[in-house]
Parts: C-alpha cells; structure tokens; sequence
C-alpha cells in the first residue's frame, strides 16, 4: 500500500471555479495546509474566511513559496496562468491548471517543457471526462464494442453570456475565442475517446455576426484528418442569445466504427424547467444585464449542480480525485499537461485555417500561430 502523503494546498484565483476547489479541499481529510492568493483582496479574502485558510496574499509569489505547499491550484482568469504556473512548477509543486494551460501557444509550449523537464504530477481542468456517461463510453471503445472508430462528429452550443463575460475581463481578446477557450471541452472530450489516434491536417471557417462588438468570433465549424484516415468534425458556436435555456454547455456526439456506433445525446433537454421566476446564467458577466430568463436545462452547468449549500457533480468528482491522487497515488482520468498544449493548439490551428482559408497540417509552430493569430 503507498504511503498517504498530506497535502500542503496552494490555490491561485480565487473566483468562482477557485471557490469550488478550495471549499472541497477544506473538507478533504487528506489537506493538511491551504493558502489562496486573489489579486482582490475583498474576495480572496471573503473566501480565506469560509475555509478557514490558513494563509492568504494578493501576491502568488509569496505564497507558492512557501514551505508548507505541496501542491498548487491555477485558477486565475485564462491570460494569466503562465507566471504563477511557472513558478509553481520551479517549486516543483504537483500542479491542477485550469483549461487552458496558456493563451500564448508559446508559453504553453514553456509550461509543457517545465513540467516534463522537472517530471512533474500536472493535470488540466477538463471537468468533462468525470461524468458517468463519458466514462461509460470510454470504457466501450477500450474494449472495443463499436470496433474501430472512422467518424466522429461533435457539435457543442454555449449561450453569449459565456463570452461576453470571458473577454469583458480583459482587452487582449485576439485568442479569446469559441474553439479555444470552450470548444476546448469538446475537443479534448473527443480526442480522449479517440485515444492512440493522432489529427495531421485542419480545416475550419468561422463567422462573427454577434460578438465582434466584444472582440471575438461567434462559431467556429472544422475538419480534422487523423493519422489512420479516420475524419473528426468539431464544430460550436457560443453566440446563441442570452435567453437560450442552457445555462452553459450543451454537447452532441457521434462516434461511427466498423461494427458499430455510440451516440451521445448531452444537451440537458430531458430535463427543463418554465417558471415566472427569472433565472440566472452559470456565468453571467457582473454588470451585464441581460434578458430574463425563465425556461432552463437543468444540470447544463458544467461544474455541477447545488444542495443543501455544496455542489455536486463532475467538478466535485474531478477536485477530489485529484486530491486523491496526490494523497494516496490512484490513477485517475484527468488530462495531462500534454493533452492540454496539444488541445490549446488544436484549437489555434483551428483559428488559423479559418483565418487563412486553407487547410493547416499539424501539429503546428506555435510561434508561427502567435505571429498570424495576434
């Protein structure tokens, strides 16, 4: 039996997804220490007071050097990972980094390569391949139920309040994109059950009819090739009005092999509320008003839903198997660093056909993507 290991926890951002995180490692037995850091003081410090943390700053470096951490949670708003991740990992802390690992490819590119020069335990937050039913479907196309997979279409629908509440945050928007800030999910959650097969060429289009107001395109639509002949279409658009009844996310998937075919139907429409009560939005941008709404999908919300005062769901499965992980060494199916820099260039690539309206081979130069791209 591995001997258990105390975990000195280091959480970096505390919004609403940092909130999540730090409330489950509060209740963890295997958590010995916690320090968050938040750039506002007021709610950094509103959360330091509902955990009981036993150290809060305004600056991640004082607190990722600390002694007493172990372990380190990035969960600051999508530009600013790179500095607090670096540092992390020169501490050589195991490390959970939201999605995506950066928004420049070149610094995920320097993310990769510290994390595997120094051999770190470093996953990625796709929250995703902790549901049952993705889980379910994994399991089949290990063992082979539907043979060999040849086709795979992926569509993903976001409601606009998503975006608009991702690039009101900052102005250096030219990578803030649907494919690859969202589209990301459904991107990694289809090359995870496409394991061992690996895209060689792009072809994508986009269009902004809606959210070039906020500097960012509404859909993008793609085709990979993979390196055995199998062809992926990806597609999403995150523009859909505000009163659309998915608080977030809304996927379908189709999987097509040689002696059979799985069809993912994860939508949340076999569950809907109407009432005259007006609903709020999983991330409804502060200082937006939008449109009431009173008809919602329940459980659309990615991270899980609320009872009794705790969230329940996949994001709560995903924080404690990783805690798990780190405390008594299980295997767990989280996406590691390098499914992440190989997702945050898909998604470029993506961004990048369409910009050229040409197909792009993969996997591409990340330096080249920064250069066309801002």
């Amino acid at each position: 039996m591995r001997e258990r290991k105390e975990i000195g926890l280091a959480v970096v951002g505390c919004g609403t997804i940092g909130r999540i995180r730090a409330e489950l490692a509060r209740a963890y037995p295997g958590v010995g220490w916690i320090g968050l850091c938040d750039v506002k003081s007021d709610i950094g410090q509103r959360l330091a007071d509902d955990v009981r943390a036993d150290f809060f700053t305004t600056d991640f470096r004082e607190l990722l050097s600390r002694p007493e951490v172990t372990a380190t949670i990035i969960a600051t708003d999508e530009n600013f990972h790179f500095e607090p991740t670096m540092l992390a990992a020169e501490m050589r802390h195991s490390l959970f980094i939201e999605k995506p690992l950066a928004t420049d490819a070149r610094q995920s590119a320097q993310i990769l390569s510290a994390i595997e020069t120094t051999g770190l335990d470093a996953v990625i937050g796709y929250t995703q391949r902790f549901r049952r039913r993705f889980l379910a479907v994994k399991e089949r196309l290990i063992t082979g139920q539907i043979g060999d997979v040849h086709t795979v279409v992926t569509r993903a629908f976001m409601n606009r309040m998503v975006p608009i509440a991702t690039v009101r945050r900052t102005q250096n928007r030219a990578t803030l994109t649907p494919m690859v800030v969202s589209g990301t999910h459904s991107l990694d959650m289809s090359l995870w059950l496409m394991e061992g097969k690996t895209p060689v060429s792009v072809y994508a289009q986009s269009t902004s009819k809606v959210l070039c107001e906020w500097g960012t395109k509404d859909s993008t639509l793609g085709i990979f090739s993979m390196d055995d002949g199998t062809i992926f279409s990806m597609n999403i658009s995150w523009a859909l009005p505000e009163v659309w009844p998915g608080a977030v996310y809304g996927i379908e998937i189709g999987i097509v092999g040689t002696e059979g075919v799985i069809d993912i139907e994860d939508t949340h429409r076999d569950l809907v509320m109407a009432t005259n009560v007006t609903q709020g939005a999983g991330y409804a941008p502060e200082g937006y008003k939008a449109p009431a709404r009173h008809v919602d999908f329940l459980t659309s919300y990615p991270p899980g839903d609320l009872h009794g005062g705790q969230l329940w769901g996949p994001m709560r499965e995903e924080t404690n198997a990783w805690y798990q992980r780190l405390h008594t060494g299980q295997d767990t199916p989280h996406a590691t660093a390098a499914d992440g820099h190989r997702n945050l260039l898909l998604t470029m690539a993506m961004d990048l056909s369409a910009k050229r309206g040409e197909v792009v081979p993969l996997p591409p130069d990340p330096s080249e993507l920064m250069k066309e791209l801002t």
